[in-house]
């Protein structure tokens, strides 16, 4: 397939989860892929599965916080492939709990990640895909950022920011008569491995992680957890030409969630 034949895309958090399937999907459509993350082992082995599977992947050390590493990871990527067209933003993470309780440092750290991470993409990819003639940028933010739940205000917080900052950073570029496209992707219950990573006291009684079967069951309308793949289908629809004339919007992938 070729649907993103020539254009070039970075992945931030392209180590595991939704940014591993954005990363392969995007592969698969043409793109020549740069998977970002703090894991080189995972990392290298999704570029190795994507080289495996005909595609085009290299490996960029990436801590989405260090604004030094997003200058490297840009201007090594036009370096290498000539130009850039596709930010994926990505990583994440999730702290829930009590916003009595949560400490500073661990809502700031959220921030960091969810939020500065997602600015600092924006900041440095954009005059590149200026350069480039066309760029799409796709934000995962999360149904977390368009309405709220109890023990996770920080988290909403974040993904709440990355949706409007996606729509000022859209109307920017609109009114800047830049040929970048700025738009937010937003999932509901998926099968990743964030929720291995949740606060202890989240989770029900007598078990080590979330059965996130049983929560799709009784909160998403079509009662099914969500993949990966489901999301990362979004994000090649939002890098390819078929969404030309979408920019400033969400993209909403929760089985019902938010209807």
């Amino acid at each position: 397939m070729s649907r993103l034949a020539g254009r070039i895309a970075i992945v931030s958090g392209g180590a595991s989860g939704i940014g591993r399937a954005s990363a392969v999907r995007l592969a698969e459509e043409g793109a020549q892929v740069v998977v970002a993350d703090i894991d080189s082992e995972l990392g290298r082995q999704v570029c190795a599965d994507i080289d495996a599977n005909g595609g085009s992947a290299s490996f960029q050390m990436l801590d989405v916080t260090a604004e030094d590493q997003w200058q490297a990871c840009v201007a090594d990527t036009v370096k290498r492939y000539g130009g850039l067209n596709i930010l994926v933003n990505n990583a994440g993470i999730a702290v829930g709990g009590s916003i009595l309780t949560m400490s500073l440092a661990d809502w700031q750290r959220q921030q960091a990640i969810n939020l500065d991470g997602v600015f600092l993409g924006i900041k440095h990819a954009i005059p590149a895909m200026i350069d480039s003639g066309n760029g799409s940028v796709i934000n995962i933010s999360s149904v977390a950022g368009i309405k709220g739940a109890a023990n996770l205000a920080a988290y909403n917080a974040t993904k709440g920011g990355v949706r409007l900052l996606t729509k000022g950073v859209a109307r920017e570029c609109a009114v800047s008569r830049w040929p970048v496209r700025v738009n937010s992707v937003h999932p509901g219950v998926i099968e990743t491995p964030i929720w291995d990573k949740m606060n202890p006291e989240l989770l029900e009684a007598g078990m080590n992680t979330l059965d996130l079967e049983s929560m799709a069951a009784q909160t998403v309308p079509t009662g099914r957890l969500g993949q990966p793949q489901d999301i990362a289908n979004g994000v090649v629809f939002l890098a390819s030409d078929e969404s030309s004339y979408m920019t400033g919007t969400e993209l909403i992938i929760d089985g019902g969630l938010c209807a």
